[in-house]
């Protein structure tokens, strides 16, 4: 029994692989605006990756550039050339898995940042993987625990917890794993990492009360994939019980990762969110055009959060 178990699962990831390496790549890369000192800017790189300017400094959050991941094709370009990286202050990990943690991709960031910006990047993770990013060229490295803090300048970063795993290679389940808020007290904008969906995003959106959340969207067929992956209904769910303002939903069409049609997830999405009527609210973005959000521009204005169904005061402005 499990040999046959075996052999099938090789038939379905030997479908995945074949699909992946027979479908063109698609997409373009874009220069990211830039962003006044007063405004928040994202911009979708792909897969789980953004690049976030935020209380005037450039954070990346799982940046992977990779064109292959092993045999998996990668299937849209990445939204920003590296070589179109503004300067970045800060780089963030939520898990050792190899479409979130890719180390060329570090590398290379590092050293753009030491040759053109004489300045190198710090870098935060999750516990127990500080190892895995040692000797990338990054200035410090910080490992966190859940709700624990990093302050840099004037961006508090906070570890939150997920419902995934964090192991590496086969026997690494030591590793830490989860997501990130990140504020400078005007702005604050939550990822989520991998997860699937649990009680924690009332939590999270209770202590940290994030504007914006990066949400996972894809990765969820076969449906025992939903212990650690968030379908498009989860995702809505999480949205919700968070009390955000925006959802932008991630980890989808970059890499085929799972069985759903790889443009299933924003089309039931869309579905979701209608169904719970929060489809305003939901941000899908182009790789590499970056979307800048601001608040009224009063002195010492903060966010004030809204009832569920009070108009958002937190305004994205159009596309670049």
């Amino acid at each position: 029994m499990l040999n046959v178990t075996l052999r099938r699962k090789a038939r379905q990831f030997g479908r995945i692989v074949k699909h992946s390496a027979l479908t063109p790549r698609s997409g373009q890369s874009h220069k990211p605006l830039p962003v006044a000192h007063n405004e928040l800017g994202i911009t979708f790189i792909g897969h789980s990756g953004f690049l976030i300017q935020i209380g005037g400094k450039n954070v990346l959050v799982d940046p992977n550039f990779a064109r292959w991941l092993f045999v998996l094709k990668r299937l849209r370009h990445p939204g920003i050339r590296i070589k179109d990286l503004p300067r970045i202050d800060l780089v963030l990990i939520t898990h050792a898995h190899f479409d979130h943690l890719h180390r060329p991709s570090l590398r290379a960031i590092a050293r753009l940042n030491r040759r053109r910006f004489k300045s190198v990047p710090a870098i935060v993770v999750p516990d127990d993987v500080g190892d895995v990013v040692s000797g990338l060229g990054y200035r410090e490295i910080t490992e966190l625990s859940w709700w624990e803090n990093h302050v840099d300048a004037n961006l508090t970063v906070t570890h939150t917890p997920a419902q995934h795993w964090g192991a590496r290679m086969l026997r690494d389940y030591h590793r830490g794993y989860g997501g990130y808020v990140i504020s400078d007290g005007r702005y604050s904008i939550y990822h989520a990492g991998d997860t699937a969906y649990f009680n924690g995003f009332r939590e999270i959106g209770r202590r940290l009360e994030p504007q914006i959340a990066l949400l996972p969207i894809g990765a969820y067929s076969p449906p025992a994939f939903r212990n650690v992956h968030t379908s498009p209904g989860d995702a809505v769910q999480a949205f919700t019980d968070l009390n955000a303002h925006w959802m932008i939903p991630m980890h989808y069409g970059t890499f085929r990762l799972s069985h759903e049609p790889i443009e299933e997830p924003p089309q039931l999405l869309a579905s979701e969110a209608r169904a719970a009527g929060i489809q305003e609210k939901v941000l899908i973005l182009e790789e590499g055009k970056t979307r800048i959000f601001s608040l009224p521009d009063q002195p010492n204005i903060k966010f004030r959060k809204p009832g569920r169904s009070s108009t958002p005061s937190l305004v994205p402005q159009q596309n670049s």
